[in-house]
């Protein structure tokens, strides 16, 4: 069982553990209503967003995968976060299957990062897990997050009115073919 995230590098991105360090960069993303407009749909407070931020870097000893941070490779700073969780959601299609989950700072949406770094979680969740599944949710509407989705290998299986808003239900079976190129 992995207790914290291995490093993982892509072309671009370097997919790492939290760090303190990360911890404003982190909480401006999240006040950004471009981030949170499909996600929780309104800006997070400060205190939101850390005690999410520890959440995220807390699954890992608990749950054998999680969060990572989506690193620039170059300077190494924050520019998006996601990986794998098991958040409790009360959304019978999530239950007992690893969730995947993405989110970048608006600035780099647009250039095929989430598909990037999402396809090196996957692979290794597709060499490291024991689930035969991988599901995720995306909010109707989140164009974005679809055409990610899709690159990824996951197809719609249903939706989910649990979280007060509806969403789209997706899953992935282990293995299923990526459109991106995986971690080096």
């Amino acid at each position: 069982m992995f207790t914290a995230p291995p490093i993982l590098e892509t072309e671009r991105l370097r997919l790492r553990p939290h760090r303190l360090s990360d911890k404003d960069v982190h909480i401006a993303m999240w006040a950004d209503e471009r981030v949170t407009r499909f996600i929780g749909g309104e800006p997070r407070a400060p205190d939101v967003s850390w005690g999410k931020f520890l959440g995220s870097a807390g699954l890992w000893p608990v749950m054998g995968f999680g969060y990572w941070v989506f690193a620039d490779k170059a300077s190494d700073r924050l520019i998006g976060q996601g990986g794998l969780s098991y958040f409790c959601r009360g959304i019978p299609e999530l239950e007992g299957v690893p969730e995947a989950g993405w989110a970048f700072d608006a600035d780099h949406w647009g250039s095929g990062l989430a598909t990037e770094a999402m396809a090196a979680a996957l692979s290794w969740a597709d060499e490291h897990l024991k689930a035969a599944e991988v599901r995720c949710i995306i909010e109707p509407g989140n164009a974005g997050s679809e055409r990610v989705a899709a690159k990824l290998g996951f197809n719609m299986i249903g939706q989910s009115d649990a979280l007060a808003e509806m969403v789209n239900v997706y899953g992935r079976s282990r293995g299923a073919k990526l459109r991106a190129t995986p971690y080096s």
